[in-house]
């Protein structure tokens, strides 16, 4: 079934001086409207990288990335991105940090009060009318995520990429934000995929997992997790899925170069939660 967002046969690589190292190999997605999916994997399988891939700021070795059935070339006006560092301007007010990138060329033009309510909004989405004219100096770290997240939903996408945007955040900041982005997204019906390391993380906050492994990167296995959000409170029911995210990761470093998925025997079963699937 196609999605919203769709990469096909995604490979990723770099040239280095004894040839072509490959990172990632034959990646496929299909985004659905307001579907949360999380990437896992270790460092260096090539997460970030294909996130760039995915919101049009790297081209891949090989396969291709389409929106709605249109082929990415280059950023898209109805993708934003969300980075593990704010990156705000220090220069500017929180106000004009969330207006940023409205005037940019790829983005549909708006009229002063189509602009300014845009902005209006998305500041109230994240909580933060109190604070608009202060700046990031002045902001606590998440307060400086909130105002990331405003920046990307005033440019009102139907997908949002985040890649480990609250991995640098305390315990309950980060569990603040995580069910902020949940509340945002369903307000909006935004599509989002996340980058984490964090299982149980992708386990919170997905309709489903992807893990990545082995070298050159693929996909290991994934789970579609039907139990309804919020879910802090049922994390024991999110046990065994855990588990089984765990073994399969451990099992790919045990054996890098042959990795299936277990036999329905070793699955440690949620009944009607746990749909593991082979890639």
């Amino acid at each position: 079934m196609s999605g919203l967002l769709n990469a096909r046969q995604i490979s990723l690589g770099y040239r280095a001086a004894d040839g072509w190292h490959s990172v990632l190999e034959d990646f496929d997605l299909q985004l659905q409207v307001g579907e949360v999916v999380s990437v896992l994997g270790p460092s260096g399988v090539g997460k970030s990288s294909l996130l760039r891939v995915l919101a049009g700021l790297q081209s891949p070795h090989k396969g291709q990335v389409s929106l709605a059935g249109e082929v990415l070339e280059g950023p898209h006006p109805r993708v934003a991105v969300a980075f593990q560092d704010p990156s705000l301007l220090p220069w500017l007010s929180l106000e004009h940090n969330v207006a940023f990138g409205l005037d940019f060329a790829r983005q549909p033009r708006l009229s002063a009060r189509q602009r300014q309510e845009r902005i209006d909004q998305a500041i109230a989405d994240v909580g933060l009318e109190h604070a608009r004219q202060r700046y990031p100096a002045q902001l606590s770290g998440g307060m400086a995520q909130r105002t990331a997240l405003a920046r990307c939903l005033a440019r009102q996408p139907q997908v949002l990429l985040l890649d480990e945007p609250f991995g640098a955040l305390d315990e309950v900041t980060r569990a603040d934000m995580q069910q902020l982005l949940l509340k945002v997204i369903g307000q909006h019906r935004t599509s989002a995929l996340l980058i984490t390391h964090d299982i149980d993380e992708a386990l919170l906050l997905s309709d489903r997992v992807l893990l990545l492994g082995n070298s050159p990167a693929h996909i290991l296995g994934q789970w579609r997790i039907e139990l309804p959000a919020p879910r802090a409170e049922r994390i024991e029911e999110l046990g065994a899925l855990r588990i089984e995210i765990l073994k399969t990761l451990r099992r790919a470093s045990r054996n890098p170069l042959n990795s299936p998925l277990p036999a329905p025997s070793e699955i440690d079963h949620v009944p009607g939660r746990l749909h593991p699937h082979a890639s």
